[in-house]
């Protein structure tokens, strides 16, 4: 990509408010049109969000958006539409034992909930505060007990495939753990054994910046600095690393761009959280040394305007010539872009940029939302319930309805950016999640 210098989230403004200006009708639509008993809205055909079956993963987006929503225009409605849909529907994702999203979940709605009770924004009651609490406790258990142990000592966070999983995407799931740690809260096991929701967060961390990220250092024949393995896989028997895999992406042995965005964004998050934890250094280092190797990728591997095609190895970018030269084409034949990287993206450059103090990554972030907060990507028709287009679910299994549609966690994603950059642009409080 080409960093652009001239960038400021002052000059952005206009744009920022656009997003949410959009952004308002397209949440009304939602919840005007959406049945619960559907399930999560997941991606749209046809400009309408219809789910898809995995998992339910998108609740927490779709419900942590008018929250979202709230918090960058002071609109009542939005907080009301959010805190009575986490009441409503979100108590099943506290205490869901089958699955690894419970930061996308319970932080999105629950989490920015008791964020704006810290930050004042709404006003303090007890019992509120306490039921947010209590909420993210108790998800962070569940989530911490889902754990395989590997053989060097350490463990990770198991997906929904099972003990033998490690997902990129955990990295920031993690952050419900870190914020329930600081509550004071631990995972109780047998014999009453307390086990520190911040060991497994540091250990978690430190398998996903072992396994999931490459380093340039011969690990096996692609071993290409910055690249990120969707999914590690590892013998439960006794914890012994395997093999990469893949699940969305195109193969074990390219990057499925959405997982280094994962990882992008997670690592620069958890900086910022150790920095104010006071955590040790040799943690951090490690951690940064991961965010740098994911954010250096994407820099080199994805269009001249910062936006990425699905996967660095799809075969159809050798039909595009030389796509790093130009921006990104979402209406190329051959393969799609997927917009919703780029909203977790963009986060994860701006984070780390700060965080190291470094203007290359805190510009190449400012690129990417410059790109993503304008037309093709920002949707400003009316009738159209996704806020940003050109997003890819799960190309192998073909589960896209094509270049202009949006998906849940797209959307949400870009309202999280847009709030970052529109407080960094008023001299507002720094957006953290704890």
């Amino acid at each position: 990509m080409q960093i652009r210098s001239d960038l400021t989230p002052a000059a952005l403004a206009g744009k920022l408010r656009r997003v949410f200006e959009l952004s308002a009708g397209k949440i009304r639509s939602i919840e005007k049109t959406w049945q619960p008993a559907q399930g999560s809205p997941v991606i749209t055909v046809n400009g309408r969000y219809t789910s898809r079956g995995w998992t339910e993963w998108t609740q927490g987006f779709q419900i942590g958006s008018p929250i979202l929503q709230f918090d960058a225009t002071g609109e009542r409605e939005f907080l009301d539409l959010g805190r009575s849909r986490t009441v409503e529907l979100m108590g099943v994702h506290v205490s869901h034992t089958g699955v690894h999203d419970h930061g996308f979940h319970n932080i999105s709605t629950y989490g920015n909930l008791l964020r704006l009770m810290n930050e004042g924004r709404i006003a303090e009651d007890a019992w509120e505060r306490r039921f947010y609490e209590l909420a993210l406790k108790v998800s962070a258990a569940v989530q911490a007990a889902r754990w395989s142990p590997t053989a060097d000592g350490g463990g990770y966070i198991y997906s929904f495939n099972g003990p033998h999983s490690l997902f990129v995407d955990t990295i920031r799931s993690l952050r419900v753990l870190g914020v329930a740690h600081r509550l004071g809260h631990a995972l109780m096991g047998e014999n009453d054994r307390r086990v520190s929701l911040l060991d497994r967060l540091m250990d978690h961390a430190r398998a996903t910046a072992k396994y999931s990220v490459y380093y340039g250092e011969g690990r096996d024949a692609y071993d290409v600095r910055g690249r990120v393995a969707h999914e590690s896989i590892f013998n439960p028997n006794d914890g012994n690393y395997r093999c990469p895999n893949s699940q969305q992406g195109y193969s074990p042995f390219s990057t499925w761009t959405r997982g280094l965005a994962w990882a992008m964004c997670g690592f620069a998050e958890q900086l910022e959280f150790f920095a104010a934890l006071g955590g040790d250094q040799a943690f951090r280092a490690l951690m940064e040394n991961a965010a740098r190797a994911a954010c250096d990728f994407w820099i080199a591997n994805t269009a001249l305007d910062g936006i990425p095609y699905w996967d660095s190895g799809a075969p159809g970018l050798a039909r595009l010539g030389e796509w790093r030269a130009r921006p990104a084409e979402p209406f190329n034949p051959h393969e799609p872009v997927d917009s919703s990287a780029a909203s977790i993206a963009a986060q994860g450059l701006l984070r780390l940029g700060r965080y190291g103090n470094d203007e290359r990554y805190w510009n190449a972030g400012l690129t990417v939302a410059d790109a993503l907060f304008a037309e093709p990507y920002l949707s400003m028709d009316a009738n159209h319930q996704g806020l940003i287009l050109h997003s890819v679910y799960h190309r192998p299994r073909g589960w896209d309805g094509g270049p202009n549609e949006s998906s849940m966690w797209g959307d949400y994603h870009a309202r999280e950016l847009a709030l970052y950059l529109l407080r960094m642009a008023e001299g507002g409080r720094y957006p953290t999640f704890w």
